[in-house]
């Protein structure tokens, strides 16, 4: 996947009439794109179209329509597309009640780093988080982290083979044991990935 360019957006007055459809499109997108790890986990699969959304709301949450301004938008949301030899994901600690997600954060510093992928019997793929900014400190953890999973070749053959994909997280204020993720979200991560991925 190529990164967005200022070509690929809509201007403010034509994402206004173009933004319920595409909402709605994105929206139906997005379904396969997300997996659950716990009750209160989860991580969202970024790709092209995810992303000139995210970019699209901000212009117009901000009504950004100066050249400087949505160059910037696009540097910020850029590298969170996959570049076919990898996966990038927001990873979200969900607990309603500010409470409990307060002591809880801080139970799991460092879970951003024991989050993994697996691709058949390949060796698990551990997240590299956040790389544009550290979001976690000696207290607590945040509740959303910026991942990349950088596969091998040989398990972006595996995946385009069939092979299951699991998730996991070896974290022990929140252990998730290896689980295969269901057939929907394996075909959309797989088309994420490039048929002959260059490192």
């Amino acid at each position: 996947m190529r990164p967005l360019t200022r070509a690929d957006l809509w201007s403010l007055e034509e994402y206004a009439v173009e933004r319920p459809r595409f909402r709605s499109q994105v929206l139906e997108h997005k379904k396969t794109r997300q997996l659950s790890l716990g009750e209160h986990a989860r991580l969202y699969f970024e790709d092209a179209l995810t992303i000139k959304y995210q970019i699209q709301e901000m212009l117009r949450i901000e009504k950004v329509f100066e050249a400087s301004g949505i160059n910037e938008e696009l540097e910020a949301y850029n590298p969170l597309i996959p570049t076919g030899h990898n996966w990038k994901a927001t990873f979200m600690l969900e607990y309603a009640d500010p409470v409990e997600r307060a002591r809880r954060l801080a139970e799991m510093i460092d879970i951003e780093d024991r989050v993994w992928l697996q691709v058949g019997n390949g060796e698990r793929i551990y997240a590299i988080a956040d790389e544009d900014l550290e979001r976690s400190n000696a207290v607590k953890t945040s509740s959303v982290h910026f991942m990349r999973f950088e596969l091998s070749p040989d398990m972006i053959t595996a995946a385009k083979r069939g092979e299951p994909i699991q998730a996991g997280i070896d974290h022990p204020a929140y252990p998730i044991e290896g689980f295969t993720i269901e057939p929907g979200i394996r075909e959309a991560l797989t088309a994420d990935l490039a048929d002959n991925a260059v490192h």
